[in-house]
């Protein structure tokens, strides 16, 4: 901000130094106009005799040079009157002036042009000295600003090396898993049947049960029935804590900060389960992307093939979701791929209803998330007027789970209208379920509060029917909020058929869970039949022009073989010349990225 003003004020030095001139020019013309001419009147006289009476005798007494000039006022005054200096050398000539003429005053105003001078060449000089006081007030505060800013383009330039570095390494690791991969498959299948048989059994096996060890090391499970729970999820039996893990779960429980730790963790894994469609609403700062996180985890531990769709205004991994190209980041100038997918979605949905119903049971889970809900439906409904996609998220939300197909939006508001399903009364919203969350918590060196929408239901009847219910909510609430305000951890209330309020665990730092069976096959794989080295020679990374071809491959509408001739027209690659362009090939050919068809064409593996 001051090296702007600093700016600004050395941009007015010309208006400045023009000022000064002109004031400088105009004091020192009223200071010569002050030394010119006359400010009073004057009186010519000359000594002429009394006995001369005429003009032709006087004026041998008048000539130019016998001619004096004095101030009118000392000529009149006494004490000033003139003196004859020839009266010495002829007697007889008069001691007594004779006034010949009044001249009036040449330069009345002598004062005020000398007044003038000094005021303006004075203004000049103190403008002068005064733009430079301020410059030299101002030079402080803008190296320090210079050499902040400077500070700030040095870590930024080394922060976006450092991105360039990381995204390298990642492109790298990529290329290396993409081989192993391969390298495994081609080991599998020299496999015979009875062999892969027994693998996958022995794999299946030992993955259940370390499954099943870091899920009760992790959490416990509850010996009681959550709201939302049926007799067989409490009757299944793999959800109970056996003697071999009590030391564990005491270990758990042993930094626990509230007993409603594990009733909260509890929850979530019902919510998880859960059939019906959630609403997570909570506030900047109150753990919603951690716990959202967490329920994509849970459900992909549950179900490794659950069809998994997420609509964000930010480009987050989502459990990895975004790496399997299931995350769409909305962008209101082009918001055609949101409204695809929840297009896309809906005619999942569709199909699912037209099965019978012997076929439904085995349905994998259809899942819609919304993240960051409230800002993209508001552009939606915006641009896209006449698609009511309020009711496509109605009829989920009501049927889905008769067919495993229910969405999950977050929210930062309790304006659950905003989703768009207009028939959002008190027994629609029964339908679903519900996870707020507030939290005290530290940002840019302040402390903030957001329990602001947990507050707000407590005060509802529409949300929470029955006042001596409302009460014991409340009451546990405050209880529940004290260890939440002093430990910076979010407490929470959910509606799983009933309302919950428990203090959040730190999910950051649970086990994470298996997402597939497919990680255990290759973690067994790699201990049981990859015999190659440990230390491997790990590829060469591709050249920058074979990275602008791959991407051209991946890029290009028509997938159908390219030719060096389609190369060499693309735009991005006009910069590379032809031998280049052969070499970034021969790259790609050699690492599997791009098959040669034959007939100088190519083509990615997938085509």
């Amino acid at each position: 901000m001051k090296r702007k003003q600093f700016e600004d004020y050395l941009r007015s030095g010309i208006a400045n130094n023009i000022t000064v001139g002109v004031l400088a020019t105009i004091g020192l013309i009223c200071g010569a106009k002050s030394f010119t001419g006359t400010m009073i009147s004057l009186v010519e006289y000359c000594f002429i005799p009394s006995t001369l009476t005429k003009p032709v005798n006087q004026q041998r007494y008048c000539t130019p040079n016998k001619r004096y000039i004095m101030p009118e006022s000392e000529f009149y005054a006494s004490s000033y009157a003139p003196a004859n200096p020839e009266f010495q050398r002829d007697n007889f000539l008069p001691t007594k002036a004779t006034r010949l003429r009044i001249i009036e005053p040449s330069n009345p105003d002598k004062a005020l042009w000398g007044l003038a001078s000094v005021l303006l060449v004075g203004g000049a000089y103190g403008l002068s000295k005064a733009r430079e006081w301020r410059l030299m007030q101002l030079m402080p505060s803008v190296q320090e600003e210079i050499r902040s800013n400077w500070l700030i383009s040095k870590l930024w330039y080394g922060l976006r090396l450092h991105k360039e570095a990381y995204s390298a390494q990642l492109d790298y690791e990529f290329h290396q898993w993409s081989e192993n991969r391969r390298l495994r498959a081609a080991q599998l299948s020299q496999m015979t049947p009875q062999e892969l048989a027994i693998f996958q059994e022995q794999v299946r096996l030992r993955a259940e049960a370390e499954a099943r060890v870091q899920l009760q090391q992790a959490t416990g499970q509850p010996a009681a029935a959550l709201p939302g729970q049926s007799m067989q999820d409490i009757a299944r039996g793999d959800d109970k804590v056996t003697g071999e893990q009590q030391q564990t779960l005491g270990q758990n429980t042993a930094t626990s900060l509230d007993p409603s730790e594990a009733l909260a963790l509890n929850t979530l894994q019902a919510l998880a389960r859960a059939d019906s469609s959630t609403a997570l609403v909570a506030a900047p700062g109150s753990g919603k992307s951690v716990t959202l996180n967490y329920l994509i985890e849970k459900i992909l531990a549950d179900s490794p093939n659950a069809d998994i769709w997420v609509i964000s205004a930010k480009n987050d991994s989502f459990c990895g979701l975004r790496e399997k190209e299931r995350v769409i980041v909305f962008d209101g100038e082009n918001p055609d791929l949101a409204k695809e997918v929840i297009d896309r979605f809906y005619t999942s949905y569709k199909k699912r209803k037209q099965l019978p119903e012997s076929k439904r049971e085995s349905l994998p889970p259809l899942i819609l998330i919304l993240d960051d809900w409230l800002v993209i439906a508001d552009s939606l409904s915006k641009l896209y007027s006449d698609w009511n996609y309020g009711s496509k998220l109605l009829d989920v939300l009501l049927i889905g789970r008769e067919f495993n197909t229910k969405f999950i939006a977050s929210l930062q508001s309790f304006n659950l209208a905003a989703l768009g399903i207009e028939k959002m009364d008190a027994q629609t919203r029964l339908c679903l379920n519900l996870l707020l969350l507030g939290n005290r918590y530290i940002k840019n060196g302040r402390e903030q509060e957001s329990y602001g929408v947990l507050e707000l239901i407590l005060n509802r009847g529409d949300i929470i029917p029955g006042k001596q219910e409302r009460e014991q909510i409340k009451s546990k609430y405050l209880s529940v909020k004290t260890v939440s305000y002093q430990n910076l951890r979010p407490v929470m209330i959910a509606s799983v058929g009933g309302f919950v309020v428990a203090l959040m665990p730190q999910l950051s730092n649970q086990v994470k869970p298996i997402a597939s069976e497919q990680e255990y096959l290759d973690r067994v794989f790699d201990l049981e039949f990859n015999l190659s080295p440990a230390h491997q020679i790990h590829p060469k990374p591709l050249s920058e022009v074979a990275k602008k071809i791959y991407e051209y491959f991946q890029n290009v509408k028509s997938k159908t073989p390219k030719t060096l001739r389609d190369l060499k027209k693309a735009d991005r690659l006009s910069g590379y010349s032809e031998q280049e362009l052969i070499d970034g090939l021969a790259e790609l050919v050699k690492t599997d990225q791009v098959n040669p068809d034959g007939n100088d064409s190519y083509s990615l593996p997938d085509w």
